[in-house]
């Protein structure tokens, strides 16, 4: 009898530890918009989701879903990441917007964190990177660098956060090379290696000679170096297998100091909805190595604007700057504001062409 006590006992504390220890795990889950292979955006995430175990060890558990499309069945993920017993869920892409909202109501206990976006509730921050600050240097080195003053630049979707960026880069060529051109080929895609190589090669044979890209494979720098004399840079990662070839350097997202800081708040109780938008100086944009094929010269002025833009003295778009229409924007010394960047929907003087609707 007294033996039979003992083990139910024994029994029960088992029992009581092993939930007290399940309720001290955290369960964390990533919804990502490509494979986690992708060598770019996607693939920063899940270095940043590897960097959160890595720091918090057996007091949380990840989960991941790769290549998930914008829309309803995004929706599908979270609802089941969150019965699943997720009480933090990043979602990862500017499409996954609105179904974060539709599922953050229907579970106001979880936490989510939606990077790119601009809708937000008790239960819903926003985050995102100051991209366009680090197109500002692919667009100085690109414009002293292009022999044909035709650069090419392959889109995802007319965003805010492409058109940006667009703006940024043709800013910067044009302040050193006042002959560049800018096409650009809208993708209609984050993802598809196929579509991002026809792409690059339909701005090669339009005289591109060099390539920046707003997609996140690999592609349009393999398409570069199959042409050979073209150069590229990585997209939201080093990409660095064709750093002796056209990759002359990069933007590199880095999520990781972020989802750490948010996944303890979430455990420590003071997490809130926030929005975060942060660059250069706080380094959550950094900017890869810059190769040896950058003359030596151009690469310390890039140096020296990287630098310049990470301590707050000067700003991307800072005036005088006009609209693609010859209106003026900002007077000379203006710098725009942040609300206008997150919604611009027009280019600058100076680019051809139509934003698609």
């Amino acid at each position: 009898m007294k033996l039979t006590k003992l083990l139910t006992t024994a029994a029960l504390a088992l029992g009581l530890a092993t939930g007290a220890m399940a309720q001290d795990t955290l369960k964390v889950g990533f919804v990502y918009v490509g494979p986690v292979g992708d060598g770019g955006w996607t693939y920063e995430h899940d270095k940043a989701r590897q960097a959160v175990e890595a720091e918090f060890g057996d007091k949380v558990e990840t989960v991941f879903v790769e290549s998930v499309p914008e829309g309803p069945d995004a929706e599908r993920v979270m609802t089941q990441m969150a019965l699943d017993g997720a009480k933090l869920i990043f979602t990862t892409s500017f499409g996954f917007m609105d179904p974060t909202i539709n599922v953050a109501a229907k579970f106001p206990d979880v936490k989510f964190e939606h990077a790119t976006g601009y809708k937000r509730a008790d239960n819903v921050s926003t985050y995102s990177a100051r991209f366009y600050e680090g197109r500002a240097i692919q667009g100085h080195i690109a414009g002293k660098m292009t022999e044909s003053n035709i650069i090419g630049y392959i889109g995802s979707y007319p965003i805010p956060e492409v058109i940006r960026g667009i703006n940024s880069a043709f800013i910067h060529a044009r302040k050193v090379n006042p002959d560049v051109q800018f096409k650009i080929v809208w993708a209609y895609t984050w993802f598809d290696p196929a579509k991002e190589a026809d792409a690059a090669k339909v701005l090669i044979e339009q005289g591109a000679d060099v390539i920046l890209q707003h997609t996140d494979s690999t592609a349009p720098l393999a398409a570069a170096a199959e042409a050979g004399n073209i150069i590229g840079f990585g997209q939201a990662s080093d990409m660095s297998e064709y750093a002796d070839g056209p990759r002359v350097s990069s933007i590199i997202d880095n999520w990781a100091p972020y989802y750490i800081d948010r996944v303890k708040a979430v455990m420590d109780g003071t997490w809130t909805s926030t929005d975060t938008w942060d660059g250069i100086g706080p380094g959550m944009v950094g900017i890869g190595e810059i190769t040896d094929r950058v003359p030596a010269e151009v690469k310390a002025e890039a140096l020296a604007l990287k630098e310049a833009i990470a301590k707050g003295e000067y700003h991307p778009f800072t005036g005088p700057l006009n609209k693609q229409d010859g209106s003026v924007w900002l007077a000379d010394g203006e710098v725009a504001d942040d609300g206008t960047l997150l919604g611009m929907d027009f280019y600058v003087e100076g680019i051809e062409g139509t934003i698609p609707n």
